[in-house]
């Protein structure tokens, strides 16, 4: 608590011979300040909410051994989306054609567009299936698990990408492919 000395003179007289009394500074005592602020720390410790970590939620099908047990897609309702390295996207819909003729170069501006395209043309029927290759970064992986959220397709793989695919995505990054 706050105290004041009020011990010592109490009449003002002027004049000569008179000694001038000591001005006393007042002294604070901050002992409850600290009890306070503690009490209000805790306070704001115990009344507050943990925040929980986002994580986007997979669901992960069972894994089938026999052929006959997996789902199969219709080619017209795929796009197969493959991540190369430096933010390159290739993509084929389908399958890939033996000469490579319907795999295509894009970026990640427009692949938005791609697969809204699509899914307007299959319907409910889009599987996406995203393949990246060992050059691709994590970063590219989750912008484009970010694609699948945004553009709500609910219906995507990821699958190791195949040596062929990685052969064209390297041919067509400017790379030598790598010998068989």
């Amino acid at each position: 608590m706050a105290e004041m000395d009020t011990s010592g003179g109490g009449g003002h007289k002027k004049g000569p011979g008179v000694k001038k009394g000591k001005k006393l500074s007042t002294r604070v005592d901050l002992t409850p300040m600290v009890d306070l602020g503690f009490l209000l720390i805790t306070f704001f410790v115990f009344t507050t909410t943990i925040s929980q970590p986002t994580a986007m939620r997979l669901a992960l099908p069972d894994d089938k051994v026999k052929e006959e047990d997996q789902n199969k897609i219709k080619q017209s309702g795929a796009l197969t989306i493959l991540l190369g390295k430096d933010n390159n996207i290739f993509y084929y819909e389908g399958e890939l054609a033996p000469d490579a003729s319907n795999f295509k170069s894009s970026n990640f501006k427009d692949i938005r567009k791609v697969i809204i395209d699509k899914k307007q043309q299959a319907d409910t029927n889009l599987v996406v299936v995203i393949k990246p290759n060992d050059e691709s970064t994590y970063k590219n992986f989750i912008d484009i698990l970010d694609e699948m959220s945004i553009n709500v397709v609910k219906r995507y793989a990821v699958v190791d990408i195949s040596p062929v695919e990685d052969r064209y995505v390297r041919i067509t990054e400017g790379e030598a492919p790598p010998e068989q």
